[in-house]
C-alpha cells in the first residue's frame, strides 16, 4: 500500500499496520526512508513559525532561520532518533521484551512519520496563531498521537517471530 494510506490506517489500526510493515522483511533502507521523510516533513512544518519569528524580529533573517532548521531537522534529528531507538531497545530488553533492534527502530520511525501530518497542522497553527492555548493543546495532541503509535508499534514488534514478551 501507499505510505499515505498506511499513515491514515495507522490512526485506526496501528498494530495491524506495524504488523504489515514487519511482514515485508527487514529493510533498513525502508526504515531510513521513513525517518528521512518524517524529518523532511518536520522541517517543512517549522516554516510558518520561522516566518512569523523573522517578521517579529528581523535581526535574524528568514534564510538563516530556515538554514538552522534544515541542519537541525535533516542532520541532527536523524542521529537523535537513532539514539532514541537504541536506548528504547535496550530499555525494553532490560524489561524483558524481546524484539530485534530493527523492529524497535521501525516502530519509532513509523510513529514519527505517521504523526507528521499532525505536526504540519501544528506548525501552521504556530505560524498563524502564534503561541497560545490552542497551539499548546495541538502540540500535546501531536505528542500523544506519537507516543500512542510508538507504543503500539513496539507492542507489535515484541510479537514478531523471534520476539516475546516476558
Amino acid at each position: 500500500m501507499a505510505v499515505t494510506s498506511d499513515i491514515l490506517r495507522s490512526y485506526r489500526h496501528p498494530r495491524r499496520v506495524m504488523r504489515e510493515l514487519l511482514a515485508q522483511g527487514r529493510r533498513e533502507d525502508r526504515a531510513l526512508a521513513f525517518l528521512m521523510l518524517g524529518c523532511g516533513l518536520m522541517f517543512v512544518a517549522q516554516w510558518p513559525a520561522l516566518a512569523r519569528a523573522a517578521e517579529l524580529d528581523p535581526s535574524v533573517p528568514l534564510q538563516a532561520r530556515i538554514g538552522g532548521a534544515l541542519v537541525g531537522a535533516m542532520f541532527m534529528l536523524p542521529l537523535l532518533m537513532y539514539l532514541l531507538a537504541g536506548l528504547a531497545h535496550l530499555g525494553l530488553r532490560a524489561a524483558g521484551w524481546r524484539s530485534g533492534g530493527y523492529s524497535s527502530r521501525l516502530a519509532l520511525f513509523w510513529a514519527f512519520l505517521a504523526t507528521s501530518p499532525l505536526a504540519l497542522f501544528h506548525g501552521l497553527l504556530r505560524g498563524l496563531a502564534g503561541p497560545g492555548a490552542a497551539t499548546q493543546l495541538v502540540g500535546v495532541l501531536v505528542l500523544g498521537a506519537f507516543l500512542a503509535l510508538w507504543i503500539a508499534g513496539l507492542r507489535e514488534a515484541a510479537l514478531e517471530p523471534g520476539g516475546t514478551r516476558a
